[in-house]
């Protein structure tokens, strides 16, 4: 369903610009509108199917298991870090933040939406806000280190800390709320 969508806007948009290019002073509208139609008939299709395919209870869960992993894993590097923060060089902080962030990060931004189908719009930009200031302050002491600003990586790292702190406490208890609620282990939703 979804590759039809996509087949039938691609078609749609070389059919409208081959219409396009056959007059330069008129469209030939009763051969455009039919067009344009399917193209957005073809978005429909595509639209559709990628919800349901993102919405999809196995999907949910496995990608709400990937967002926790994904929290605690980045808190608990952010942990060690500014517990070790006096003994780490400067110019170096920027590579461990690459080695041990970069991943998380990633898998994180790709399972993300599947929070808006468990936890609802406003629970998902909660914990979007926290995630996305520490997610800034990572970059922020990536930047510092480059520049060889110490202090502010060691001031970062505390407030990144703070802010992944809050988005997981926050994460895992509106988990245990849903799990709670729709009677299933984990918060998943079918």
């Amino acid at each position: 369903m979804k590759h039809l969508g996509t087949l039938l806007v691609a078609v749609a948009f070389l059919a409208g610009a081959f219409l396009s290019s056959l007059d330069p002073n008129a469209v030939a509208w009763n051969w455009m509108l039919p067009v344009l139609a399917a193209g957005a008939v073809g978005l429909w299709l595509h639209r559709r199917a990628a919800h349901a395919e993102a919405s999809s209870g196995e999907r949910v869960s496995g990608n709400m298991d990937t967002l926790g992993r994904c929290l605690d894993e980045i808190l608990a590097g952010l942990e060690e870090l500014e517990a070790g923060k006096a003994e780490l060089p400067v110019y170096e902080a920027r590579f461990e933040i690459d080695r041990r962030f970069r991943q998380q990060l990633n898998d994180f931004a790709e399972a993300r939406e599947s929070m808006i189908h468990v936890f609802g719009m406003q629970r998902y930009a909660d914990v979007m806000s926290a995630f996305a200031a520490g997610e800034r302050y990572i970059n922020r002491i990536w930047s510092a280190s480059t520049d060889g600003y110490e202090d502010e990586v060691r001031a970062y790292l505390t407030r990144a800390r703070d802010q992944f702190a809050e988005a997981a406490a926050l994460f895992h208890r509106l988990r245990g709320e849903t799990a709670a609620k729709e009677g299933t282990p984990g918060g998943a939703t079918a």
